[in-house]
């Protein structure tokens, strides 16, 4: 009974910590943290995202945990200054990857926009634009 209500409460606090990002989301507040870049190439991506559409590295979208698929965000390089808009279709970072402060993988296309590949890791904030893929459109995505 005692591990019944343990497990309980865990769930009721880790559904209560992703309601509280995805509502500061909606409210416009930025995510600050680390982005990094993914490619086919890369061992375990897969040919398909996680909302099952086929991974192309060449377009302008992204993994991220904390907004629902096909939300729009943009992505500012804060050692440049230089931002892109992607949409989300895939989950990550990688959990592993997560807890050190990255928030958002790029494709390499993506990333390529604001940093050089080499880099690999910059320091950026992430801004919610549009949370219905019917508000906010590019014909390149």
């Amino acid at each position: 009974m005692n591990k019944l209500l343990l497990v309980s409460v865990i769930v009721v606090l880790v559904l209560g910590c992703f309601g509280y990002v995805e509502n500061s989301s909606a409210r416009g507040a930025p995510f600050l943290g680390m982005a990094s870049w993914y490619s086919r190439r890369d061992p375990g991506v897969l040919k398909t995202t996680a909302n099952m559409e086929k991974f192309d590295d060449k377009k302008l979208t992204c993994a991220m945990w904390a907004v629902p698929f096909n939300t729009f965000v943009e992505v500012r390089n804060l050692s440049n200054n230089k931002s892109v808009v992607v949409r989300v279709n895939d989950r990550g970072p990688a959990k592993r990857l997560f807890r050190r402060g990255r928030i958002i993988d790029l494709t390499k296309e993506a990333f390529s926009q604001i940093a050089h590949p080499k880099e690999g890791l910059i320091s950026v904030k992430v801004t919610v634009l549009s949370e219905n893929s019917k508000t906010f459109s590019f014909n390149s995505l």
